[in-house]
């Protein structure tokens, strides 16, 4: 090799180095961009997710302590109306029923909004109780299975519990399924949380692809938020299953 090829091989390696050297670096910005990115968009979606149960908890709270005693004190003026009009009686008793029955929905919503039995008992408690209702109110057979103490901090506790109350509602609001079981294990500080229905199921892709609905992408904000991941699999006729692997 002479010297002017030398030259030239040296040059190309200056210049292969520097080409290298650009890439490696625009690399390594992107990297960080997203990472920067997926951080601000976690923040985002917690900060969301904060003042939606802040506000949540307000609502559950102002018919709890506001509503509640006020239809009470109505209910009670009226039992103390004095008639022997046999047609007063009968609408005294009739608004009687209705206030009874307006109370048990304000409270069936407040629980909805903000469950006692999570703040009071915590998760497991209020996933029994939370399983237990919506199988008297819409008569779906569910099995709750978690063999070992749950003991999460407080927004974990929230989210795994949204997670469930939004597979139960999709369950009884799309999956005309008739049992649904509820499975949390936890290994090697990972939790993971199953539920299958045998309901008619969907095609999980196109459904994400084409238009998710509010549910889906809550359900997937939710696991994020954690720094979990959420995984479905569903087919039409063959019913759903998601599990959320979650770092505890």
């Amino acid at each position: 090799m002479d010297s002017q090829e030398a030259k030239l091989y040296d040059s190309l390696l200056i210049v292969v180095g520097v080409v290298g050297i650009i890439l490696f670096y625009y690399i390594i910005t992107i990297i960080r961009y997203q990472r920067r990115s997926l951080r601000m968009n976690k923040e985002k979606i917690q900060a969301e997710i904060d003042t939606l149960e802040k506000e949540r908890k307000r609502i559950a709270s102002d018919l709890h302590d506001e509503l509640g005693p006020l239809l009470s004190a109505v209910k009670l003026q009226i039992n103390s109306l004095d008639t022997d009009s046999p047609d007063d009686m009968y609408v005294i008793e009739k608004s009687s029923t209705h206030i009874d029955t307006i109370i048990g929905k304000l409270r069936e919503i407040s629980n909805n909004l903000m469950p006692n039995t999570l703040v009071r008992k915590g998760l497991q408690k209020a996933i029994e109780e939370l399983v237990n209702n919506n199988q008297q109110i819409y008569g779906l057979q569910i099995k709750f299975i978690c063999e070992q103490g749950l003991q999460l901090d407080q927004h974990k506790e929230i989210n795994i519990y949204r997670i469930i109350q939004e597979v139960l509602h999709n369950t009884v609001k799309h999956a005309e399924a008739t049992y649904l079981i509820i499975k949390i294990v936890i290994e090697q500080n990972r939790l993971l949380l199953m539920t299958a229905d045998n309901g008619k199921g969907f095609n999980y892709f196109n459904k994400v692809k084409d238009n998710p609905g509010l549910g889906l992408r809550n359900l997937q904000s939710r696991a994020e938020v954690m720094g979990g991941e959420l995984s479905c699999q569903s087919e039409p006729g063959k019913g759903t299953m998601y599990t959320f692997d979650i770092p505890v």
